[in-house]
């Protein structure tokens, strides 16, 4: 694997440039361990192309390397602390996480089970207006109407929440209104998803081999994982086969190929 080792670190450095010039990111993060020290798996994941990058940090710092201090596009996330410094403007907050907040307020019974009743209730109504919108039998313009009674719904049950009984139901639903307008950047933006749930899939697999493998021994180990995750997610993203790839890459002789999409 040498000619790997030596010829695609300039491949990568142009993933992560394609990466924060795209008009949406979805961001996640998970542990890893590097010569038994705890470091962290980022993912940067957008429609065509996925990059992975191995950071000593969780916090702000590793999401600004990832998608860079300038970037103008949509980031979508979870409501991690380490995504704060985004403009809500700017910002998708994964409603499957949100889902389940609401699920545990109703596990509370009492007034935040009322709560968290309504507003799961809000969740299944816009989602099926949501899916309408992707196969096709319902019109952008359409959805933003029938979505207007909802975000005022969801608003109000969140205000609501704030002035229960339940310490911890309160504390969850005034975090959530620091960052009300992020909830519904996918209705106003195209091409923007109410949940992070493509990150997570590409996450899936850097954590499926840090609990075979037990992470890895060196730096040089870790900036393996980082290409080789980053290469066969961006491979199938794109539907090219990740053997060609590799292929080509460790050949002498050929061309280096590209890991960004092929366009006519």
């Amino acid at each position: 694997m040498l000619f790997f080792w030596i010829r695609l670190p300039q491949n990568f450095e142009k993933i992560h440039e394609y990466v924060q010039k795209q008009p949406s990111i979805n961001l996640d993060e998970t542990s890893w361990h590097e010569l038994n020290k705890k470091i962290w798996l980022w993912v940067g994941s957008t429609s065509q192309v996925t990059a992975f990058r191995l950071f000593k940090t969780r916090g702000a710092k590793g999401a600004k390397q990832l998608v860079g201090t300038n970037y103008d596009g949509i980031v979508g996330s979870d409501r991690y602390s380490a995504y704060n410094w985004i403009d809500p403007e700017k910002r998708q907050v994964c409603w499957a996480h949100l889902k389940r907040d609401f699920q545990a307020l109703v596990d509370r019974d009492g007034e935040s089970k009322t709560i968290g009743r309504l507003l799961l209730a809000e969740i299944r109504q816009f989602f099926n207006l949501w899916h309408r919108v992707r196969d096709g039998t319902l019109s952008r313009s359409d959805f933003q109407v029938a979505m207007q009674p909802i975000q005022k719904d969801v608003h109000c049950l969140l205000r609501i929440g704030t002035h229960v009984e339940h310490q911890k139901t309160r504390k969850t639903c005034k975090n959530i209104l620091k960052v009300e307008p992020a909830l519904w950047t996918f209705v106003k933006q195209n091409d923007v998803e109410p949940t992070n749930n493509a990150a997570e899939r590409a996450l899936r697999r850097g954590v499926i081999w840090r609990r075979r493998s037990f992470g890895t021994q060196s730096e040089q180990g870790s900036r393996f994982v980082e290409r080789i995750l980053t290469v066969v997610i961006s491979m199938r993203q794109q539907n090219r086969d990740v053997l060609d790839f590799l292929t080509l890459i460790c050949t002498q002789g050929q061309p280096v190929p590209s890991l960004l999409p092929v366009t006519n």
